[in-house]
Formats: C-alpha cells, sequence, structure tokens
C-alpha cells in the first residue's frame, strides 16, 4: 500500500480547491469538523445535550439551596415612609 506524501497531498487540495472554489472551502471545512464531531459523539454515547442537561440540573439544585438559605442573610426591605 503506497503513502500518502506531502506533494499527493499537495494535489488532492489544489483539485478541492478547483472544484469547490475558494468561497466554500470554510464552509466545507466547518461540516466536516462538525460531521467529525457528531460522529466521534455517536461512537463515544456522549453528547452535549447530555452535558447541558447535567449542568442544568447542577445549578437548579444550586438555587434551590440559595433558596432555603438562612433569611438573614437575605436584605431587609423597606417599608413604609
Amino acid at each position: 500500500m503506497p503513502n500518502i506524501g506531502p506533494m499527493e497531498l499537495i494535489v488532492v487540495l489544489v483539485i478541492v480547491l478547483l472544484v469547490f472554489g475558494p468561497k466554500r472551502l470554510p464552509g466545507l471545512g466547518k461540516q466536516l469538523g462538525s460531521g467529525m464531531r457528531e460522529f466521534k459523539d455517536s461512537i463515544t454515547g456522549s453528547s452535549k445535550d447530555d452535558d447541558e442537561e447535567e449542568l442544568g440540573h447542577q445549578l437548579t439544585a444550586a438555587q434551590k439551596s440559595d433558596a432555603v438559605a438562612d433569611p438573614a442573610d437575605k436584605p431587609a426591605s423597606k417599608t413604609g415612609a
């Protein structure tokens, strides 16, 4: 099986540049990166949604503990006059 050297990579990149054009290359790179990330996440079984849900649960627990905090910690409300 032949090795891919720097000259072969340059030829492939030039062909890709000619086929897609310079304006579409950044978008293609972004799509390729997001596709690879989704593939990796599906293989490993993790996803951003799971991480965000866990973070949301942690924040809700912290907010609940703040709500149950000692009322003396809260500033007194001004009434009347």
